[in-house]
């Protein structure tokens, strides 16, 4: 295979006398002078980004169809966090909140961009929100190259097109050049989305590709500290499995038992004037009227409930390769032990159909094309506030100072990278910026670290479900969720409800009250834009 070599050093984008010269021969093996020297510089920090990976997506996590040996080994050389959080159900807002450290409420960035469009059913407007990341946001990546940092950023962006886009917001290379949500073109070659296309070289499976380039990157920087924004489009749609795996996977199929139970379960919206109990949602799910795929009477939709899609699966393990070659790139250059690896993902798996146009219909024989993956234990899916949307998962490993093998229970959220990578990076916190993140270093360690109430608010309505626009609380076990068109809340017990079954609003009114006025007091503190009546 030809290499391929970016065009210039990228030492050479910041401070020679900070960074060095570029390596001349990547693919050297790392000598003990070399190694040394990685040792007393600040630590490479590789941010690894999958979107739409469910909780339960992962093998340490419970998914006993995917394969993720990869990811797996990342939690037994690392911390896994069982409570972690994205800051919305959908993409953009996570994504900036964690180059932030601020809360997509306090951005005003509250949506996917450009967002759903409005239609007249709904009975309110949205809130406004900025079509792209503020320039004048210091980002994660502008932080860590004032402090020497070369910065990369390979797959998807999604905050802003232009002006707006990641070489003006403190990245040094970026690959593709494409703004969007979804891979233009897809999985497969050949590719519709600049920079991807290398002169001399056959085109392969996207993830494969943007590995290749982190791969390079990390090569080519070994010298000097680096930051590599690895942000697969994958394993967001359209489901596309890499051939190998798909095959794989489908003879994996063929020798295993069946999933048990149904495979679909419905909801609805617990905003309706008379919301359907889960009794009455699994009484309609068997009556003639709601056996399409769709939207569906009583403002109801089908949820996935087995992980069972060869080409997602394949997407998944695709997904593990790649960690793979990130980290025995590392290994052999000897960077292992002065690099942090930060394994998460931007929010919930698809388990719920894309109905952004509400009149859609999914054919028996493309279940595969629109419905993922399944977020069992959790309820919901990508574009609920329920856990199936918001919980992801989250592994941190931090040589010589982290634990290993270890499981942390205490919620994070996306905002919190910000002052934890630069506490692990032994740089200066930015207060100013990062006014929502709290730093869970000590928490990687194995220190005591209690986060404090997190906070959701999303102004909109969502592409995968018929619920009202709303927001959600979470302090300590209990959860709340207020909804904006009639005022519903749900209260949940997470410790004795995982999967958010029982509704205990009722029951503890006085839980439910004060969690409430908690969640009213947040928004205005950050200025939260709310929707407006037609």
């Amino acid at each position: 295979m030809k290499r391929r070599l970016f065009p210039v050093c990228l030492a050479a984008l910041i401070v020679a006398a900070t960074l060095g010269a570029c390596a001349a021969e990547p693919d050297a093996p790392a000598s003990s002078t070399a190694a040394a020297a990685a040792a007393e510089r600040p630590p490479n920090i590789v941010f690894f980004l999958v979107d739409d990976m469910g909780w339960s997506d992962v093998g340490v996590f419970g998914s006993t169809f995917y394969e993720t040996p990869h990811i797996d080994a990342l939690a037994e050389r690392g911390v896994r966090f069982t409570n972690a959080y994205a800051a919305t159900h959908v993409c953009s807002p996570t994504r900036a909140s964690l180059l932030t450290g601020k809360y997509p409420a306090r951005l005003r960035l509250t949506d996917w961009l450009p967002g759903r469009r409005e239609h007249a059913f709904e009975r309110l407007l949205s809130a406004e929100k900025l079509p792209a990341l503020p320039l004048d946001e210091v980002t994660l990546a502008e932080a860590l190259r004032e402090h020497g940092y070369s910065t990369a950023i390979f797959g998807k962006w999604h905050l802003g097109t232009g002006e707006a886009g990641p070489l003006n917001q403190g990245f040094d290379v970026q690959k593709p050049d494409f703004p969007g949500s979804t891979p233009r073109g897809g999985y497969f070659p050949p590719y519709l989305m600049a920079g991807l296309v290398v002169e001399g070289e056959e085109d392969e499976y996207l993830t494969d590709r943007l590995t290749d380039f982190a791969v390079e990157f990390i090569e080519q920087s070994q010298d000097g500290p680096f930051f590599l924004y690895l942000s697969h489009f994958a394993v967001h749609d359209p489901i596309e499995g890499r051939p190998d795996l798909v095959l794989e996977y489908r003879e994996k199929a063929a020798r295993t038992e069946p999933p048990v139970g149904p495979a679909f379960l419905l909801e609805g919206n617990p905003d309706d004037p008379e919301p359907l109990s889960r009794a009455q949602l699994n009484a309609l799910l068997e009556q003639p009227s709601h056996q399409d795929h769709g939207v569906l009477p009583r403002n109801t939709v089908k949820i996935k409930q087995h992980q069972d899609n060869v080409e997602f699966a394949a997407m998944v393990t695709a997904v593990d390769d790649s960690l793979g070659r990130v980290q025995s790139t590392l290994d052999r250059l000897g960077l292992t032990e002065n690099t942090i690896v930060v394994f998460y993902s931007d929010n919930g798996g698809m388990a719920a159909a894309n109905f952004g146009n509400p009149a859609r219909k999914v054919p028996p024989d493309l279940l595969d094309v629109a419905y993922s993956t399944s977020n069992l234990p959790l309820r919901g899916a990508k574009g609920w506030l329920y856990e199936g949307g918001i919980r992801v998962p989250l592994i941190v490993r931090w040589p010589g100072a982290g634990q290993t093998g270890a499981v942390h229970d205490e919620p994070v959220i996306s905002p919190d990278f910000y002052p934890t990578l630069l506490e692990m990076a032994g740089l200066p916190a930015r207060p100013d910026q990062h006014v929502d993140g709290v730093s869970f270093a000590a928490a990687v360690r194995g220190e005591d670290f209690q986060r404090g109430a997190i906070y959701w608010h999303f102004p909109h309505y969502s592409n995968h479900g018929m619920q009202s626009p709303g927001g959600a609380v979470r302090d300590g076990a209990w959860k709340l969720l207020e909804y904006f068109e009639n005022g519903t809340v749900q209260l949940f017990d997470l410790e004795n409800d995982l999967g958010e079954q029982r509704d205990l609003a009722g029951e503890q009114s006085a839980k439910a009250a004060e969690l409430r006025e908690r969640l009213h007091a947040w928004r205005e503190s950050v200025s939260a834009a709310m929707p407006t009546s037609r």
